[in-house]
């Protein structure tokens, strides 16, 4: 008897623990379990990219995979096991494969139910069309140092395609590179070493899918190495600076891309290729494509759109405050957009959407919208559309009505158009991958 109250002053202490940590983990996968079940009735649950599906036998529970991602809450633990709780925001970094203990965790493309369309590619990122090359997002590699490291590749594979190729003339170009993300301007400085004669063509600036998120977002990224440059070493970098390191690379290098043209045609012309931009036609032996997944901004094709007013994203709400702001959309961008521009200081937000509800968009940011129509933040002005935009006023139409708004901005947050219909025209192959590597 005289070990008993010895037993108890150590398995009470370890009882309590394992109560405690019990405690949070069902406190947890409840919370984790709701987040879900908020996906899944706004219909979010298709990832867009590259994402991690789980062997339930193989996982431990761990968490290795939910603390590794860098986007924080695309995974989350339900009942001792991983589980993919926000699908829409995962951005394909793959950490959480590489975190994984057990190798619970592959990264595939698509689903069940919704095919996502891959280039079909060589190992040398070469398309079924000859001498047209893929690098990066477009190719399902999202993850910047991936990105890199396929732009450092593919343009070697770019240069000897380039020399097998003769044409007469001075105006014809060994390639022709469209995008400057992170894979095109991994291309470019290795055309440069290379002395490729290119030009690097991006529709929209610097960074490429980088460049368009928020303000102060973090970026996750890891060493890679970069022609010219050498290896450079990141950790979690917010997106201003590593918009200010491609910047440096710029300045350093001498790479002068072409920024707001946007390629709207690549042609087969004999042995070579006619690439054709809002600004003119080149004639090259090779085109090393380097654009992203998310596509071209789909627009409203009203009057006025053409004016400096008119955006198709949020990067900082702080820029809006004291503004008169229309915002267009029903979806998540577009509550986010209008919420956080109405926390602004003397900022007046309008919403346009079409339909008579956000049915695809998350619980969270539908309540926090809710609120903020109440309490007359902003003015919601459901089952209309933009049918005009002047420099001072939008016009509105619902029904046979018509609204006249005071306005200094207008953001369109109506998705995008996918480029596959880009890769059609080009001859470009793609398959659809149904949840498949």
């Amino acid at each position: 008897m005289t070990g008993f109250p010895l037993y108890l002053i150590y398995a009470l202490p370890l009882l309590l623990l394992w109560l405690g940590w019990t405690s949070t983990a069902r406190l947890r996968s409840r919370r984790n379990l709701a987040v879900l079940h908020d996906n899944v009735q706004a219909g979010l649950m298709e990832p867009n990219t590259l994402h991690p599906i789980i062997d339930p036998a193989r996982c431990l529970g761990c968490g290795s995979c939910a603390r590794a991602c860098p986007e924080k809450s695309v995974l989350g633990i339900i009942d001792g096991k991983a589980a993919l709780i926000e699908p829409s925001m995962c951005v394909g970094h793959g950490a959480c494969a590489t975190a994984c203990p057990t190798s619970a965790i592959k990264l595939v493309f698509g689903t069940e139910t919704r095919g996502v369309d891959i280039p079909l590619l060589s190992p040398e990122f070469e398309t079924s069309v000859p001498g047209i090359f893929i690098a990066g997002e477009l190719g399902g590699m999202g993850l910047i140092r991936n990105a890199i490291e396929q732009g450092r590749q593919a343009i070697t594979h770019v240069a000897r395609r380039a020399r097998q190729v003769s044409a007469n003339g001075q105006d014809v170009l060994d390639t022709v590179i469209v995008g400057c993300g992170p894979a095109g301007i991994a291309a470019s400085l290795g055309a440069i070493e290379s002395k490729l004669s290119f030009v690097t063509i991006d529709q929209a600036t610097l960074g490429g899918t980088v460049a368009h998120f928020p303000r102060g977002k973090l970026v996750m990224t890891a060493p890679a190495t970069l022609p010219l440059i050498g290896k450079v070493r990141f950790a979690e970098i917010s997106k201003e600076k590593l918009l200010s390191f491609w910047e440096d690379v710029l300045s350093k290098t001498g790479l002068k891309p072409r920024f707001e043209e946007q390629v709207t045609a690549v042609l087969r012309d004999g042995d070579l290729f006619r690439v054709i931009t809002s600004r003119g036609v080149y004639r090259t032996r090779t085109v090393l494509l380097a654009i992203g997944r998310r596509g071209t901004p789909r627009t409203l094709d009203v009057p006025g759109e053409e004016l400096d007013k008119v955006v198709y994203r949020l990067i900082d709400p702080e820029q809006y405050a004291g503004r008169r702001v229309l915002v267009v959309g029903g979806g998540d961008s577009a509550l986010e957009a209008a919420t956080r521009i109405a926390e602004q200081p003397g900022a007046e937000v309008t919403l346009s959407y079409r339909n008579a509800s956000y049915s695809r968009a998350r619980a969270r940011n539908r309540d926090l919208m809710d609120r903020y129509v109440r309490e007359g933040r902003i003015r919601e002005v459901l089952q209309s559309r933009v049918e005009r935009i002047d420099h001072d006023i939008i016009t509105l139409a619902r029904g046979e009505e018509r609204h006249a708004i005071a306005n200094d901005d207008v953001i369109v947050c109506a998705g995008g158009v996918l480029p596959t219909q880009f890769l059609h025209d080009a001859g470009i192959g793609v398959e659809k991958k149904f949840g498949a590597v």
